[in-house]
């Protein structure tokens, strides 16, 4: 049978935790903030509701490079959900999202810092192991992946 998979993890179901973002954060830094203040080692999370502006990025994979994206106007977000796993041993966010525009255009990507919280809500739900997966830099990809 062809290798489908590098690694398999078998965790229990942990903590579910439920916030309401503060109007004007930052969204990934209050998602990076909420998983290091309740040391979530491992899990998911899932989130909605609107921005004012939003940044995300798209990864070049044969320059193994992220571009970003600045998009200057009020938003919904449609989906945005993502993981939680180790980085250099402290809690580490990885997450995709997905936005409307006013005229109903889809625009996602990759979250990065600059994306500012009209409203939102977020929903996490932690896995326990006892050594949760560790991102580390993958000469392949060029990405931190797990381990």
């Amino acid at each position: 049978m062809e290798n489908l998979y590098v690694k398999k993890w078998e965790a229990k179901p942990g903590r579910v935790l439920a916030f309401r973002l503060a109007y004007g954060c930052d969204l990934l830094k209050a998602l990076q903030a909420m998983v290091e203040e309740n040391d979530i080692r491992f899990g998911w999370l899932h989130f909605l509701g609107g921005v004012q502006k939003a940044r995300v990025a798209y990864y070049l994979q044969d320059r193994k490079e992220f571009v970003t994206l600045s998009l200057e106007e009020p938003m919904e977000i449609l989906s945005g959900s993502g993981n939680i796993s180790l980085r250099d041993g402290k809690p580490f966010v990885h997450a995709h999202v997905t936005f409307m525009d006013k005229e109903g255009k889809a625009w996602g990507g990759h979250l990065v810092e600059g994306t500012v919280v009209f409203a939102g809500e977020v929903f996490i739900q932690e896995l326990l192991l006892p050594a949760p997966p560790e991102r580390v830099y993958d000469e392949v990809t060029g990405l931190s992946l797990w381990v």
